[in-house]
């Protein structure tokens, strides 16, 4: 039988991979919207709605084994959470002079650890750092 912690390290490792999937879908999105002219705020909102949806697929079924939607609404509510922080994030970092895909570029690995953290609390009821009850 598998320990716990091995299980969580194998849990975290999907996820990453899957992770880094989901953010160049995700920064791809942002970055044509923001090059065909969107402001940075309207390309971050309208990727994180499209990313979502698609980040739901690939986590609760690929690295959480979730099936249903039932947890869609927590999911939802955590994917709102690392939006906040994107998004007031980037604002600072605009206003800082950066360039709006040099700025979420930045933002890429600490929105993903904050979303691994929010999104395995969404879709198994626990932190990651918590052992299965």
């Amino acid at each position: 039988m598998k320990s716990s912690s091995f299980l969580r390290k194998q849990s975290f490792m999907l996820f990453a991979l899957v992770g880094i999937v989901n953010t160049a879908f995700g920064y791809a999105v942002f970055s044509v919207l923001s090059l065909s002219g969107l402001p940075a705020q309207a390309a971050l909102a309208i990727s994180f709605v499209i990313g979502v949806a698609w980040n739901f697929m690939t986590h609760a079924r690929i690295v959480f084994d979730t099936k249903g939607f039932r947890k869609l609404p927590f999911y939802l509510l955590a994917y709102v959470m690392v939006y906040g922080f994107n998004a007031f994030s980037l604002e600072a970092l605009l206003i800082a002079g950066l360039h709006p895909i040099v700025a979420q570029g930045l933002l890429v690995l600490p929105a993903a650890v904050l979303a691994f953290i929010l999104v395995s609390r969404a879709l198994t009821d626990r932190f990651p750092w918590q052992s299965e009850v």
